[in-house]
């Protein structure tokens, strides 16, 4: 069974990659890729008191999600979604774990609310006002391609648009040596069941046990094999050439996904 969407917006940011037409120009060849740390952005979204307890995956989760609404000219409020990471705030965690380790175990509300894993989720929902329904998955390495997976079967069943974010921070160490991610990246796309201005493409995609693509280029490989969310670098590298073609992405080990693309003119 196939499963089919439009791509109407997208929003990107990583190590070098401050954006969807800066990580575009990468990924056509227009410009070599150059790796810097992630900058992320202040969500304005939120009121100041939100601001100051958010971290770096929720600044980094609202960020693209914010620029794929704007591209496809949606209302972030009006929108289901999906939130897929590998993890949860690292950073956070560490924090806590380190609480626990003292003898007073004293862990406080705001670090346990900020440590869940739908806390992205939930900031989207209070920043933007969104009330549809949300869904929040953990795949491990997998997690970019069960996102997509889970907004396909929803546009399928709902025929209805769905924002799908995906997004990976790094830990801390001790925890970086068991979960070596060393920075943020993540990508947020808007799918619509029809064609709209600001599509990029019309997305199909299936399950199938062919061999997921690498990339070429050793330093965009490695950033697609370091970040669970930088799994979506051959889907998205098709998508800034404007062509129609084919990739395959990881997803599980007995399974992939195979996704066609054909680019919207």
């Amino acid at each position: 069974m196939r499963l089919s969407a439009y791509i109407s917006g997208l929003g990107v940011l990583g190590p070098g990659l401050c954006n969807w037409p800066a990580a575009a120009a990468v990924l056509n060849g227009q410009r070599v890729y150059t790796p810097a740390p992630a900058v992320l952005p202040v969500p304005a979204i939120l009121a100041a008191a939100e601001r100051r307890r958010t971290g770096r995956v929720v600044k980094l989760a609202i960020g693209i999600a914010l620029e794929a609404t704007a591209q496809a000219g949606e209302d972030p409020a009006s929108l289901a979604s999906v939130f897929s990471s590998s993890g949860a705030d690292g950073h956070n965690c560490h924090e806590i774990c380190q609480a626990l380790a003292l003898a007073g175990r004293e862990i406080s509300p705001t670090r346990f609310a900020n440590s869940v894993h739908n806390a992205a989720a939930g900031y989207w929902s209070i920043g933007t006002g969104a009330m549809a329904e949300s869904n929040v998955l953990c795949a491990f390495d997998a997690s970019f391609t069960a996102g997509l997976l889970e907004a396909l079967t929803r546009i399928a069943v709902d025929r209805e648009p769905v924002l799908l974010v995906a997004y990976d921070t790094e830990y801390p160490p001790p925890l970086h040596a068991k979960r070596p991610i060393p920075d943020a990246f993540g990508v947020a796309l808007v799918l619509t069941p029809q064609k709209r201005a600001s599509s990029l493409g019309r997305l199909d995609a299936a399950l199938t046990d062919s061999v997921f693509d690498r990339l070429a280029e050793p330093a965009l490989e490695t950033l697609r094999s370091t970040f669970p969310a930088a799994r979506s670098l051959p889907l998205l590298r098709l998508l800034a050439a404007r062509r129609s073609g084919g990739a395959i992405l990881e997803y599980l080990d007995v399974s992939r996904m195979e996704v066609q693309i054909e680019p919207c003119v």
